[in-house]
Order: structure tokens, then C-alpha cells, then sequence
């Protein structure tokens, strides 16, 4: 990576944008960019009301891209996702009208309450930026972004994401509840209208495409590639860990420290880029077992624990 400044300058604009939509919640929307430089999806696990619907639009309106909202159901059927092939008597054959998928920002909003068969309609989707539909595959365009959300209060009427489908989220976020004074100010910009109307783009599709590519440059030592490894193994060998970290983990984990590298201004990744991506990469893809559960043991915690237990790359033991 010649020339990284692009980078956080192109993340730096976007944020500040959407910062006026969602205040005092600047490190949410910095993860949410680099899920999108990454090229992966990002899952957002909170309560309804703090704003995860307009950080999609912000974002895609700051972008410029095209944005599309699945509010998900019980009685939602994979065809309301992906589309459907219709019968056009004037020209006597089948014609394919594109479902809400077909966007480049999509919000998948309450996902947990679609059925697993719903759910899974999303996998291709995210994984191979394709749809399938009666044995034809179309090509979804790009830059592509899933935006998740689900409530993690509300219980009744859900269906768990399975392990495969979260494993797909290269990061879980919260947005938590905003300070005092940013609440104050939320009532003031939403007097008269709200400040979705005033967001503008603020840089292009070709740029986000290059701040990617670029990302893709950034050097990572192969000591830091032992020390992304050290850590989503110990995952899988801690005692409250039922299943640790795939090595789709792993790889989360390697791409989004070179995106953090990026923002940052560096083309190479340092240990502190790895911890500070650790637990919003890792941590929603353990299971914990049963007997650390009822103790209220944390995976964010367990992934803490695994760094504060591994050597740092480069750190001198005191004498």
C-alpha cells in the first residue's frame, strides 16, 4: 500500500456525514466502515430506538449507493428476499423481478424473526455476492453490505441464528444507549425534520472500490499472523468454551486489522490493531458450554481473558 492517507480521509468524511445523524456514536459507525472495506457484513445486536436503521441509510446515502430495507417476519417466505420468476402471458416466457437483496447497502432488520428456511436465503447472498433463483445465478452488484440487526431482549416469536449464518457476520456491534447530552442534541436536530433529509454523498462508489483494494495492501508481519492464530486457538481450548472460533475467525480478524491499519494512516498492521478487533470479531462466534453459562460468563469476557493470556509480538519480558 504506496499511498494509505486516502483511506482515513474517505472514512473520516463518511463518519462526520452520518455523525449528524447518529451522535456520540463514532466508533460504531468507524466498525461499520470497516466491515465495509473488509467487504464482509456486520451484525448489530441491541434494543429497538438507537438508530441502526438510519446508520444504513447514512452510510449508504454518504456513499451514494442504493439502499433497501427487509423488515423480516415469521411468515416471510425466501422468495420476498431474493425475488421471484414471474409469467409474462405477452411474451409467453418467464421474466425475474429482483427482490429487496438486489441493493448494495440492505438492511436485514430483526433477522431473528424470519424462519431458518428464510434465513438461510441470505447465505448465498453474503458469502458469493449471488443469488440463485429456478437454476439461473445473478450477480449482485458491489460494493455489497448486509447490515443485521436483532433484538437481544425480546425472546418470543424468534428464531436463533444458527452458528453457520452468524459465522458469516465478520463483526457484532452494539450501539448502546447515546450519553445525555448527545440525546439532548438528537431532540434539537429533530425539531422540525429529521437530519436524514440534509445527509449528502460525500464520496463515490470508485473511491470506496479503491479505499478496498488498497486496504487489501496493507502488510501484516508474519509474527501478527502467529499471534491472530495463537488467539482463535486458545478460544477453542478455554474451559468455559463449548466451540471456539472458526478459521473464518481467523480471517475476520486479519481483515479488519488491516482495514483498522488503514484508518489509522499505516500499511502494516500492529498487535494493538489485532486487540482492538479481537471481541467484536470473535466473540459472537463462540458457544459457551452450559456450565459457564449459568455462571453468566461472557464470551466478550473469554476473549479478554485469551489476550491477557497470550504474549504479545515484539513485548520484552521485565527482569
Amino acid at each position: 500500500m504506496t499511498d494509505p492517507h486516502p483511506v482515513p480521509k474517505l472514512v473520516e468524511n463518511i463518519v462526520d456525514n452520518v455523525e449528524r445523524v447518529i451522535m456520540g456514536k463514532r466508533n460504531a459507525i468507524e466498525q461499520t466502515l470497516l466491515a465495509l472495506l473488509c467487504e464482509g457484513h456486520l451484525l448489530i445486536e441491541d434494543v429497538p430506538g438507537l438508530g441502526k436503521t438510519m446508520l444504513a441509510r447514512a452510510i449508504a446515502r454518504s456513499i451514494g449507493c442504493q439502499f433497501s430495507r427487509i423488515q423480516f417476519t415469521p411468515d416471510m417466505l425466501p422468495s420476498d428476499v431474493t425475488g421471484v420468476s414471474v409469467y409474462n402471458q405477452k411474451s409467453q416466457e418467464f421474466e425475474f423481478r429482483p427482490g429487496p437483496i438486489f441493493a448494495q447497502i440492505v438492511l436485514a432488520d430483526e433477522i431473528n424473526r424470519a424462519t431458518p428456511k428464510t434465513q438461510a436465503a441470505l447465505l448465498e447472498a453474503m458469502e458469493e455476492r449471488q443469488v440463485t433463483v429456478d437454476g439461473v445465478t445473478y450477480a449482485l452488484a458491489r460494493p455489497f453490505l448486509v447490515l443485521a440487526t436483532q433484538n437481544p431482549i425480546e425472546y418470543e416469536g424468534t428464531f436463533p441464528l444458527p452458528e453457520a449464518q452468524i459465522d458469516r457476520f465478520i463483526m457484532r456491534i452494539h450501539l448502546g444507549y447515546p450519553e445525555r447530552q448527545h440525546e439532548i442534541a438528537m431532540l434539537d436536530s429533530q425539531a422540525d425534520h429529521h437530519p436524514i433529509a440534509d445527509i449528502r454523498q460525500v464520496t463515490t462508489e470508485a473511491e470506496l472500490r479503491a479505499a478496498q483494494e488498497a486496504v487489501k495492501t496493507v502488510y501484516v508481519d508474519e509474527q501478527i499472523k502467529q499471534y491472530i492464530i495463537a488467539i482463535t486457538s486458545a478460544t477453542r481450548h478455554h474451559d468455559d468454551v463449548y466451540l471456539g472460533a472458526s478459521p473464518r475467525g481467523s480471517l475476520a480478524l486479519f481483515k479488519t486489522a488491516r482495514a483498522y491499519a488503514a484508518v489509522q494512516g499505516r500499511d502494516y498492521v500492529l498487535p494493538d490493531d489485532v486487540k482492538a478487533l479481537a471481541a467484536a470479531t470473535l466473540a459472537h462466534r463462540l458457544i459457551i458450554s452450559p456450565s459457564a453459562r449459568i455462571k453468566n460468563v461472557d464470551p466478550i469476557t473469554v476473549v479478554q481473558e485469551t489476550l491477557n493470556a497470550i504474549a504479545v509480538p515484539g513485548a520484552r519480558v521485565s527482569p
